[in-house]
């Protein structure tokens, strides 16, 4: 797999690529960006923000 198609979580910047438990969704704000969370970060709520709008969450 080359390095541009690792997934890696945007809380924790953890590469996560074929790990379980991952959550993977568009922004809720903005709709254009992909949110990308491991499944620690997810069960912490850890903060995360979007790229492109700057929304903040989990709230």
């Amino acid at each position: 797999m080359a390095k541009e198609d690792e997934i890696v979580c945007i809380s924790c910047k953890e590469r996560i690529t074929n790990s379980s438990g991952v959550a993977r969704f568009m922004c809720p704000n903005c709709g254009k960006s992909e949110i990308v969370r491991c499944k620690n970060c997810r069960r912490t709520a850890a903060r995360y923000t979007c790229a492109l709008c700057g929304f903040s969450g989990p709230n």
